[in-house]
């Protein structure tokens, strides 16, 4: 084995190493929490329900607009909230400010693969595990969403970094401080996310005591402190939203969304077993290139404890994930640390430099593949949409195509530490590319701003009201207020004309091409001439239809 590279001496100190992860995390995060509008539209829900709570002061119940919001526990919404008052925006704050918790738990979730990592090997392995977990991209993506996933990640690597230590410490006292953190953990990740936290790490505890063939090590966990103290987290919300709702949160959390997921694909979500295999090959980037070449040196560690419980957390959770109908590629991004470890591990150990050479090939050809396919989309998706592609998102892109194939050249060779700050920097230009320039510069999809923006214009007063018909993403919701009202089109002309006392475009009837013929028709019934003051054409993100939409103000035969 050749001598490290002399960034691994230089940055696998324990003083440096996490400062230098969270750099590079803040580098691969940051760009475009503030410039990229809500992604329908799972993100707007959450949003709108946490700025709802703001607006409302109620807590406890979840609701999105009238309707209740009864799939997720309370605690993403509670920090998105917490969030809104820390800054001091409260119910005003805009999306950046909601989608904060996301971008510090992607950086928790770096920090805390390198602590759990530390409990099997020196700073060199923690310190490339935390960059591969970094630069995946499954990871920045999900840090600039306002949503749960992000935050069930932090809390799961968590808890898995104290299981490792309790693992290692095989102790039959109880080890109060990293138990007290374990079970901590536990409870958060149900009040973010319901039970996948539970079958993660359970399923993990299960493994290591079926290849260990010992359960006593597990009592340095303290089980008969900590289930009662993980009850005591999450049993008050429980209670109470259980009493709020009359019992029809678990109905609709646990009856139809959980268990509707496992038995059949959700919003078109199905997909057959090994879907998720062959999705990591793009969503962990640039990891699987390493992992392969790591393969060899992995298996022939299999024995080791840091190769065991990289293995009982990652494939009883994966096998279970394939087998699930529903498949969205993020379900397995708490497995990812355990991959990176393991590859890390092996890494360090030389592995790139034994690896044969139909591996370096293969795996300079998957480091290859992403940044070959973000060039592309960069160039082809804007002309598709009929815009021009952004000049800055393309050079950007394409100079990260160069520095993955410097670093693909790299593992041809063997090198594979050499080529990780390659592949990192090649993740952080694509990224700035992607969420800095080509993304927001995709107008065509970013329909809610823009029909936001036009209304603004449009109205002769601060705070219009508001009816959509044809268009009701919960983007436009969040943007335009909760007080916006989705209505059928016939609907809209009585919006417009019931109250003649409302000034001139202080109530605009958004209406989609599709409803407008009802629209005028009911308008003509009740006597009503409505004004067209602008429109607003685009693509709807969500199934990519066409959206023409009108904005209706009372005509003068109203007045």
């Amino acid at each position: 084995m050749g001598p490290k590279p002399w960034w691994l001496r230089l940055f696998a100190h324990d003083a440096i190493a996490p400062l230098l992860l969270l750099l590079a995390a803040l580098v691969l995060f940051v760009p475009g929490q503030w410039t990229v509008p809500p992604l329908d539209r799972d993100e707007p829900r959450f949003t709108q329900a946490s700025k709802q709570m703001l607006e409302t002061g109620n807590f406890v119940d979840i609701r999105l607009q009238d309707e209740p919001r009864y799939k997720k526990p309370i605690g993403i919404y509670w920090l998105q909230v917490l969030s809104a008052k820390a800054t001091g925006y409260g119910a005003e704050a805009p999306l950046w400010v909601y989608r904060l918790p996301s971008l510090l738990a992607g950086l928790s979730v770096v920090l805390l693969t390198y602590w759990t990592a530390r409990a099997f090997a020196a700073p060199p392995v923690a310190l490339v595990a935390g960059l591969l977990v970094a630069a995946a991209l499954i990871v920045g993506v999900e840090a600039r969403l306002g949503k749960t996933d992000a935050t069930l990640f932090a809390m799961t690597v968590l808890a898995q970094g104290a299981l490792a230590r309790l693992f290692l410490a095989d102790s039959r006292e109880p080890r109060w401080g990293l138990a007290l953190v374990f079970w901590t953990a536990l409870a958060g990740g149900v009040l973010i996310k319901g039970p996948v936290i539970l079958m993660v790490v359970g399923l993990t505890v299960a493994a290591l005591m079926l290849l260990t063939r010992r359960l006593a090590w597990f009592r340095a966990a303290a089980p008969l402190f900590g289930l009662p103290w993980m009850l005591l987290l999450i049993l008050p919300w429980f209670v109470a939203i259980w009493i709020a709702t009359d019992g029809s949160f678990f109905q609709e959390a646990v009856g139809r969304d959980l268990l509707g997921k496992v038995a059949e694909g959700q919003e078109s979500h199905g997909a057959p077993p090994l879907t998720h295999l062959a999705a990591m090959l793009a969503v962990f980037w640039p990891l699987p290139a390493f992992l392969l070449l790591a393969a060899p040196r992995i298996w022939a560690s299999r024995h080791s404890k840091l190769v065991l419980f990289a293995a009982a957390w990652f494939v009883p959770s994966w096998i279970v994930f394939e087998l699930v109908a529903t498949k969205l590629p993020h379900y397995t991004m708490p497995l990812l640390p355990a991959l990176a470890i393991a590859a890390a591990a092996a890494l360090v150990d030389g592995a790139g430099e034994t690896a044969g050479r139909g591996l370096r090939y293969a795996a300079a050809g998957l480091l290859l593949l992403l940044p070959v396919a973000i060039l592309g989309a960069v160039i082809i998706a804007p002309i598709t949409l009929g815009v021009w592609p952004s000049p800055p998102g393309v050079v950007l892109c394409g100079f990260a195509l160069v520095l993955a194939g410097w670093a693909a050249s790299c593992l041809l060779k063997g090198a594979a530490l050499q080529a990780l700050p390659r592949a990192i920097a090649a993740m952080m230009v694509m990224t700035g590319g992607v969420w800095g320039f080509s993304g927001p510069a995709l107008e065509t999809i970013w329909v809610s701003p823009r029909l936001a923006a036009a209304i603004d214009q449009t109205a002769t007063c601060p705070t219009p009201e508001v009816a959509s018909s044809g268009f009701s993403e919960p983007s436009f919701v969040f943007l335009q207020g909760t007080e916006t009202r989705l209505v059928p089109g016939e609907a809209a002309a009585t919006f417009l004309k019931e109250s003649p006392s409302v000034p001139d475009a202080c109530r605009i009837a958004v209406v989609e091409k599709r409803q407008e013929e009802a629209f005028l028709a009911a308008a003509a019934t009740l006597g009503l001439v409505p004004d067209l003051r602008g429109r607003v054409e685009g693509v709807n993100i969500n199934g990519g239809r066409k959206l023409d939409l009108g904005l209706y103000v009372a005509g003068s035969a109203a007045q």
